[in-house]
């Protein structure tokens, strides 16, 4: 393994030497679309063409399907006995640690996230979600129904068959070894469609997964655009299940798809508008550092940013005062290849703009702009967006309602713990929340109150890989994470005997 680079300059200087690949892995090699086609994808990170990504279609998903439905069908995969998919998943967890520069940095580049948390963060997690799932293999059990003394029922948990997992651009390497590493314990064959913007570490995924000695067939990765890649999956007749992390337009039309088509299983994980309730008794200081890291982190591109602030209205002022403290002092903006960068672009041009409008939009409804509000860094061709902080916001404002995705947050003024509950659940999503108090008694009554997937208390986003992830409401059904995700990927089979 070459040095890690440890300057801007060392990291640009690797990324000029990256040999990237862009075709679409099925069936054990990389392939190119069928049609030829291929569409740009800009690096957010400095406005400069990256690559030109296969834009796979119809015909090469059909393609893909036939692979992952020929290679579970004679069961070169589900058949393994379960310690060498342990030892397989193994290798495959080790091998992402030992490429961790090459695909740290690919991720940085395609989605704009810092060089530094790529590799502290984003592609530790997935190396350590495969390993989880590894060690799973050989400690899935059947169960045995009781029954009387001449007959025996056995409940058999039997795979799916062919997962398609449609991840986003967020987190693109965390989430689908959310996906892929329940999906493929479970015995699955499964077909990974990247985000557009987020194609490129998984297509080492794939490579690194052959390596390891995951059969042809059994893990495939086909890229291109969601109308001409995502919808013929959700649409397949042969797919048996839609897992999906994205936005609640697309998830809605992910459940048309599965009416439309052969009832496929479908698992989402949407949007979010995720309140942090903060009581005039909490610890400011902690507070405001859980909530400036909680929307700033990954510029804001988090579905369960916290990104409403309900605070109560004697410590407004004080609270908004140091999370822009915080912002300013824990979480500078810059360059993304910079290691000591903690905010870096966002995922593209469109979005940045979506981001800015949303900022005008609360102003003109009349919000106050505390803190940021501009774009910054124009200079080097990329799309930075300061932190911000809207002020005197109003819950039925479309600020502190829409999902805005960015280093924004809403701040919504409360006088009683019930209002604080109202506001928390006036929203159509329920992915995460927090609440800030000393008061244990009101943190266990707000925490039952709000409908929510997750609720932290005086803390948030801590989490690790032995509790489920998902939402409530609008933000989607099905749960990544933990022992539970397997559960999904799999189908129930009662075998009854009757003794004579």
């Amino acid at each position: 393994m070459l040095d890690r680079p440890t300057t801007q300059q060392a990291w640009q200087e690797r990324a000029k030497a990256l040999t990237i690949e862009s075709r679409a892995f099925i069936d054990g090699a990389y392939v190119p679309a069928l049609s030829g086609e291929t569409f740009d994808r800009i690096s957010p990170i400095d406005g400069t063409l990256l690559a030109k990504i296969a834009n796979c279609g119809p015909a090469d998903i059909d393609r893909a399907v036939a692979a992952a439905r020929k290679a579970f069908e004679d069961g070169r995969w589900r058949h393994l006995a379960p310690v060498e998919k342990k030892k397989i998943l193994l290798k495959f967890a080790a091998l992402i640690r030992e490429n961790i520069d090459e695909i740290a940095l690919l991720e940085s580049l395609d989605v704009g996230k810092v060089i530094g948390n790529a590799l502290a963060v984003d592609v530790p997690n997935c190396a350590d979600c495969i390993q989880y799932y590894a060690e799973l293999a050989d400690k899935l059990y059947d169960e045995v129904a009781p029954t009387g003394p001449m007959d025996q029922a056995v409940i058999r948990h039997e795979p799916l068959g062919v997962v398609a997992a449609i991840v986003p651009w967020n987190y693109p390497l965390i989430i689908a070894a959310w996906k892929i590493g329940p999906a493929l314990v479970a015995g699955n064959s499964v077909i990974l469609k990247p985000a557009e913007q987020s194609s490129l570490a998984s297509l080492v995924l794939a490579r690194l997964a052959k390596e390891a000695g995951i059969p042809d067939g059994v893990f495939n990765v086909v890229t291109g655009l969601g109308t001409s890649a995502g919808k013929p999956l959700g649409l397949h007749m042969d797919v048996d299940m839609v897992t999906f992390t994205g936005s609640t337009e697309v998830g809605k039309l992910m459940l048309r798809y599965s009416g439309e088509s052969n009832m496929k299983r479908v698992s989402l994980e949407c949007g979010g508008k995720s309140p942090q309730v903060v009581m005039a008794d909490a610890n400011l200081q902690s507070a405001a550092e859980g909530i400036a890291w909680g929307i700033f982190y990954n510029q804001g591109e988090t579905c369960h940013a916290g990104s409403r602030v309900l605070v109560h209205r004697s410590v407004q002022k004080e609270l908004v005062a140091k999370i822009a403290d915080v912002a300013k002092v824990q979480i500078p903006i810059g360059y993304s290849l910079n290691p000591a960068s903690q905010m870096g672009a966002l995922i593209e041009q469109q979005h940045m703009e979506r981001v800015l409008g949303y900022i005008d939009i609360g102003e003109s409804e009349g919000a106050v702009v505390a803190s940021g509000g501009h774009r910054v860094l124009q200079e080097t061709g990329g799309f930075y967006v300061e932190p911000t902080i809207l002020d005197e916001c109003k819950n039925s404002m479309r600020v502190a309602q829409e999902e805005i995705f960015g280093p924004v947050v809403v701040v919504v003024p409360f006088d009683t713990e019930e209002e604080a509950i109202r506001l928390a659940n006036d929203t159509i999503y329920g992915l995460g929340a927090a609440v800030w108090t000393s008061n244990m008694n009101a943190a266990h009554r707000l925490s039952s109150g709000i409908k929510a997937g997750t609720v932290w208390v005086n803390t948030f986003d801590r989490s690790n890989l032995a509790t489920p992830f998902g939402g409530f409401k609008q933000s989607g059904f099905g749960r990544d994470r933990s022992v539970h995700a397997v559960e999904k990927y799999m189908d129930s089979k009662v075998i009854w005997t009757a003794y004579n």
